[in-house]
C-alpha cells in the first residue's frame, strides 16, 4: 500500500502533538525484549492509571531522572524520605501510592534475578515468546485487556507487584510490542508485519 509521505496514515488515537507522533512511530508496538526497558515501560504505565498517557509521556524524562533511569538496584534503596522527596516535585505525578509502587516493583524485579527468573523472559511467556499481531480496523476494535493481559496482571500480582491491573498490563503489552495494535493501515503496521 502506497502512502502519501506528506498526511502518513497513523493510528486514529494519536493526536498532533509531536511527542506523542515520535511516540507512535519510534515505540509504540515496536517488540522491545531488554528487561530495564520493560520494567521502565510497567513503571510508567502504571502512573498513567487514573490519567492520559500523553500527561506520563510528557513526564517521562522526568521520571527517568528521578528513578535513576529505572534501575532497579538504585530504586530498591529508596527510603520514605526519598517518598516524601518525590512527594514534593511537581515534575512527576505526585501520588504516593503510584511512586511507592515503583520502589514496590523495584524490589520485586529483584527478587525475581536472585531467582534466576529473567524479567524480559517471564513478561514475553504470556505471548510465547512472539508478538500477537491483532486485525484493526479502527479504534473501535482495539481491546483494553485480554486473557493474557489478565494472566499476567495475575502473575505479577502474586510475584508482590503493585499498579499492574489487566488494563495496565494490556496497555503494556501494546508498548512494548507484545501485541501489535496498530489499525491496520497504520504506517506503523507496514513495519511490524
Amino acid at each position: 500500500m502506497l502512502v502519501n509521505s506528506q498526511n502518513p496514515i497513523r493510528c486514529e488515537w494519536l493526536s498532533e502533538d509531536p511527542i506523542y507522533i515520535e511516540y507512535h512511530d519510534k515505540e509504540w508496538g515496536k517488540p522491545e525484549f531488554d528487561s530495564i526497558k520493560l520494567f521502565e515501560m510497567l513503571c510508567l504505565e502504571g502512573q498513567q492509571a487514573g490519567l492520559s498517557w500523553i500527561t506520563i509521556l510528557k513526564k517521562r524524562e522526568n521520571y527517568r531522572k528521578l528513578f535513576k533511569g529505572f534501575n532497579p538496584y538504585i530504586i530498591s534503596k529508596f527510603t520514605e524520605k526519598d517518598v516524601r522527596r518525590l512527594l514534593s516535585d511537581a515534575s512527576i505525578v505526585r501520588h504516593k501510592g503510584k511512586i511507592e509502587a515503583i520502589i514496590n516493583n523495584s524490589r520485586c524485579f529483584i527478587k525475581m534475578e536472585t531467582q534466576n527468573e529473567c524479567f524480559s523472559d517471564f513478561i514475553w511467556g504470556f505471548v510465547n515468546h512472539k508478538p500477537i499481531v491483532n486485525n484493526i480496523y479502527n479504534s473501535k476494535d482495539v481491546k483494553t485487556e485480554t486473557t493474557s493481559s489478565i494472566a499476567l496482571s495475575k502473575a505479577l500480582k502474586m510475584k508482590g507487584f503493585k499498579f499492574v491491573g489487566s488494563t495496565i498490563c494490556y496497555a503494556f503489552m501494546q508498548a512494548c510490542g507484545l501485541i501489535d495494535d496498530h489499525i491496520n493501515n497504520c504506517i506503523c503496521k507496514s513495519k511490524l508485519t
